[in-house]
């Protein structure tokens, strides 16, 4: 890390060139999260029910280990612009033991745990064996997905964003090109369905994992990782002081989503389906947003480490210009390209008219939502993983599940949209709230 640049560098191209590497790869990402599901919904509308149901699970897989690296790189980030070398150096180290250990643990519950998981939200036999069958393979590769999303934190941390771009955008680019081969059959190789769908992605993510091994060796890190830093220390702490807040902030949309899927099901199926193609929809507006917020929380724990207190409400400010552009684009594509993208991933008519209702609906909040998910990050920078947590917890539990059930009860299924963004304005508030107080 080029310490003198994080200090005086302009803010301006500081979070642009840390940001822009992140948006790039997170770009792709969603792109790999739209082919995924459109091969998919190739196979009928039954299996993208199935991967809807099962969406949540996977993403909190996926939130253990994003929240538990955001731990690791905000530690690592504000010893090392604190100039505590060895402390940084055990916060790496802790963080790879803990996320292999995570990824066994989640391996073994998922698969167990699935088939009674999918049963509380369908009694339809064949979406519930799809399910399972897409389950037993992807969660095959959560330790691969863990210890390579805690090596993703620790790069960012030190500044090295065009490396994780690369490892990311190879990775999903295997996943999209083996989707169609492994789904349909190519020549020798099989058709595997539903099946392929998960292999493809757990080939991509075991490929990103062995990619940061290999640059590991061959060009190491400012911090070490390493069994000689695994010493006694209250690093371990740390760790899980700021990794479970921000991993519960990661999980809260898979409770969302399992309770909104119990409120729409009642409703109808198509509901269910909506509800799922606009999580994969809605990752081409947040993940890259989420690209600014990786850019900067290293920014931001270095100049909080340094002391430079300026820095970092300039960097928080220039990172919500950035987020509230891509919002905005987000909002417009969805308001008028809503049934063009709703018929990507089916042909029902009746689908794709109320889902293009609901991407309408829903992208109101957009913009608003904004100034919730930067002040996160920040907060999540600075060590405020429980303040961070309340204003998740606010967007995710407290306000949208009341919300959606009421307006449900008067308006049916799109009074659960209309809940987006009513829930937006309410947690806005509180975030500039913990905004003025924090930063």
């Amino acid at each position: 890390m080029e310490q003198i640049s994080m200090k005086e560098k302009s803010i301006l191209r500081l979070v642009f060139f840390m940001s822009m590497p992140n948006v790039l790869s997170m770009l792709v990402n969603s792109m790999y999260n739209i082919v995924d599901s459109f091969f998919i919904a190739k196979i009928s509308e039954k299996a993208m029910t199935a991967l809807s149901l099962v969406f949540p699970m996977q993403n909190l897989v996926t939130s253990i280990g994003v929240g538990f690296g955001v731990g690791i790189n905000a530690l690592i980030a504000l010893n090392m612009g604190a100039k505590k070398q060895k402390i940084a150096d055990k916060a790496a180290s802790y963080g790879v033991l803990f996320s292999f250990f995570h990824g066994i643990f989640l391996t073994l519950f998922c698969i167990l745990v699935m088939p009674w998981f999918l049963k509380l939200f369908t009694s339809d036999k064949e979406v519930i064996a799809l399910g399972v069958k897409y389950s037993n393979v992807a969660f095959s590769f959560a330790i691969s997905v863990n210890v390579g999303i805690a090596l993703e934190k620790i790069f960012q941390a030190v500044g090295r964003m065009k490396t994780s771009m690369m490892i990311m955008i190879v990775g999903c680019v295997t996943n999209i090109i083996l989707d169609p081969i492994l789904i349909f059959g190519l020549g020798p190789i099989p058709s595997m369905g539903i099946a392929g769908a998960a292999l493809a992605t757990g080939i991509g993510q075991s490929l990103i994992f062995i990619l940061y091994i290999v640059v590991c060796v061959r060009k190491p890190l400012p911090v070490k990782i390493s069994l000689k830093s695994l010493e006694k220390e209250k690093i371990v702490g740390k760790l899980y002081y700021v990794g479970i807040p921000a991993t519960l902030n990661m999980a809260l949309p898979s409770l969302l989503i399992s309770a909104l899927n119990g409120i729409l099901s009642v409703y109808s199926p198509i509901y269910v389906v909506i509800l799922g193609i606009y999580y994969k929809l809605q990752t081409f507006v947040y993940l890259p947003t989420n690209g600014i917020i990786q850019g900067i929380r290293p920014l931001i724990s270095f100049n909080y480490g340094a002391k430079e207190y300026q820095r970092v409400k300039k960097i928080y400010h220039t990172a919500l210009g950035f987020s509230l552009i891509i919002m905005f684009l987000g909002m417009g594509i969805c308001i008028f390209y809503s049934q063009g993208l709703m018929g990507l991933f089916t042909t029902n008519k009746e689908t794709i008219f109320h889902g293009a209702k609901a991407l309408k609906v829903i992208s109101m909040g957009f913009m608003i939502s904004a100034i919730s998910v930067t002040t996160c990050g920040a907060l999540e920078a600075l060590g405020k993983g429980v303040e961070s947590l309340i204003i998740s917890v606010l967007r995710y539990l407290v306000f949208i599940l009341p919300l959606a059930f009421l307006l449900s009860r008067y308006m049916g299924a799109e009074g659960v949209w209309h809940a987006f963004w009513s829930t937006e304005i309410l947690a806005c508030a509180v975030s500039l709230y913990l905004y003025r107080k924090f930063l």
